[in-house]
């Protein structure tokens, strides 16, 4: 099974006053078959994690490691994290003019397995995949989020998670914007891809709501750049009865 291993992981982002760190020194270790959720509030690193693990090209990695099954992640390009099974769902999904859905789906899928699916079994995996989230198969004749609803645009990268089916999931903020309809159809969709087994869940909120729906089996509080304190869902219900508090006030671990 698939393992995500961040160490000692510092970024930065250029300001106009400098540098300036965001994630000063993450420790976080993700394994196939596990469901992990970060919570925070605002400003705490969140995003910028998800991001630096992608590869945005805005956020400096200045020391740490991440790796995946033994690779050095870091030292690859975007889409080489992408065929090597990493997967982001953007908190902020951006509109692609001209391109439909059908198309978008079939050029990933074509350049994250190094080949096209063949036409007759991918038409039928599109509109299952479409279908399972509630979405029409005339969805796929759509330009890429344009006009989309925010339901719909999430909905949308769930659907990309299914079809291209990678090893490590990292869904930022995929709640965001979700009428409680939309988020059972989207927690539908991630608790059927993290129940293959092999697969690694990171899952990034600032609310428990979708966590009635996922259900973590490690939750970690993100304060100040770091984790600073980790638990099973007990913590969540402290959070969701606490907030965050306690946290901002001890500060991130050393």
């Amino acid at each position: 099974m698939a393992t995500l291993e961040i160490r000692d992981l510092h970024v930065s982002v250029d300001t106009e006053n400098g540098p300036k760190e965001i994630l000063r020194g993450v420790d976080l270790t993700i394994a196939g078959g596990q469901t992990h959720a970060i919570m925070g509030p605002n400003g705490s690193g969140k995003s910028t994690l998800a991001y630096s693990i992608a590869g945005h090209p805005k956020y400096n990695v200045t020391s740490g490691t991440v790796t995946l099954d033994g690779e050095d992640v870091l030292d690859m390009k975007v889409d080489e994290r992408a065929r090597a099974g990493l997967f982001l769902a953007m908190q902020y999904p951006v509109e692609v003019p001209g391109v439909t859905v059908s198309n978008f789906l079939r050029t990933a899928k074509t350049a994250i397995d190094g080949e096209a699916p063949k036409l007759r079994t991918w038409v039928k995996d599109v509109n299952k995949a479409l279908s399972d989230l509630d979405m029409d198969a005339d969805f796929g004749n759509r330009n890429v989020n344009e006009g989309f609803s925010g339901g719909e645009k999430k909905r949308h990268e769930i659907v990309q998670l299914e079809l291209l089916d990678p090893k490590i999931a990292i869904l930022d903020e995929t709640d965001s914007g979700l009428d409680i309809d939309a988020l059972k159809i989207v927690s539908t969709g991630v608790n059927r891809f993290a129940e293959k087994g092999d697969k690694g869940v990171l899952l990034i909120t600032h609310y428990t709501r979708i966590l009635r729906y996922i259900h973590p089996d490690f939750v970690h509080v993100f304060v100040d750049g770091r984790v600073a304190e980790e638990g099973g869902p007990e913590l969540a219900e402290e959070l969701e009865a606490n907030g965050y508090e306690r946290f901002l006030k001890t500060g991130a671990k050393a």
